[in-house]
């Protein structure tokens, strides 16, 4: 005879047996897609040179499929594309290489693309421009978690702590001499007039964090005569080339241009050096750290 007592425990013990192997199944299956998905090698591209630097700096070079324009490659690395300026990327170049992530400056854009990539499931990610050592040590740790580099991350702040550490004993060294070094930085461009840069540009955030004095007076860049600059008769001139090659005699180079800078306190005393152009993109960064570094030291031995 049916006992229907006898059924209901036995029905309840099947679907409670049936429930743990549910559940069983799904967390394998859930370890199994987890592990499948941390085996897959990330695709980075890297729109800004500061951010491609750093990449670098924290081994991650392998992850990288392209940068952008202004990006500088420590490699000829023929597998990592270059694409267009970071301010005007395209969406079709992008996508065409597959990414699963695009990190950029604030600076990345147009605005348009960057939807077009988020739409498409690539991780878009903006980080601010740093200009204080705060802003660059958030985002060292931004990107260490990103590209799962945390213990790069902490080594490579602490080497850039040690970095700032020397500029700041220079920097006492540069005060102890009563007078803080006046600074020109020149931008020089083939079939265009100079450029000084003021306030506010990636010359000045080097130039200020050596412990020299941007002697320019106005913010952003601007073209100024000769005459201009030798009223303004700085300590020490500064030059660089957007196409990045360097001068080989930078002081023949300039005062073969601009002879009148040759009555300068920077032309008397051969005061004119080479600011890598690598500084001037991204903001303060690695490469803008060591020319900062370099430039102190030269700025403890100025003439006046």
């Amino acid at each position: 005879m049916f006992n229907l007592t006898t059924f209901i425990p036995l029905t309840r013990r099947a679907a409670t047996g049936l429930c743990l192997s549910v559940l069983f199944c799904s967390a394998v299956t859930a370890h199994e897609a987890e592990h499948e998905h941390a085996d897959l090698t990330p695709r980075v591209v890297s729109a800004g040179a500061g951010i491609t630097e750093l990449i670098f700096a924290l081994g991650a070079e392998d992850e990288l499929v392209a940068v952008d324009s202004t990006s500088q490659l420590p490699t000829a690395d023929k597998d990592i594309a270059k694409l267009g300026y970071h301010r005007m990327l395209s969406a079709e170049g992008i996508l065409a290489l597959s990414p699963s992530m695009v990190i950029g400056s604030d600076a990345m854009g147009p605005k348009t693309t960057l939807e077009v990539l988020s739409a498409a499931d690539v991780n878009v990610v903006q980080l601010p421009s740093a200009n204080s050592q705060s802003q660059l040590f958030s985002n060292i740790d931004k990107m260490g978690k990103l590209l799962h580099k945390e213990a790069q991350a902490s080594a490579l702040k602490s080497k850039l702590t040690q970095s700032f550490l020397d500029i700041e004993t220079k920097k006492q060294q540069i005060a102890s001499k009563g007078n803080t070094p006046t600074i020109l930085f020149l931008l020089l461009q083939p079939d265009r007039p100079a450029r000084v840069g003021g306030d506010n540009t990636a010359a000045d955030i080097i130039i200020k964090l050596a412990g020299g004095k941007n002697i320019a007076g106005f913010s952003g860049y601007k073209s100024v005569s000769q005459e201009g600059i030798l009223a303004l008769d700085p300590d020490v001139i500064l030059i660089s080339s957007r196409s990045g090659n360097h001068a080989v005699d930078p002081v023949s180079t300039l005062l073969k241009d601009m002879p009148l800078l040759a009555h300068t306190s920077a032309g008397k005393h051969k005061q004119i050096q080479n600011l890598k152009p690598q500084a001037l993109l991204g903001g303060l960064g690695i490469s803008a750290i060591a020319e900062a570094n370099s430039l102190a030291s030269d700025l403890i031995k100025v003439k006046y």
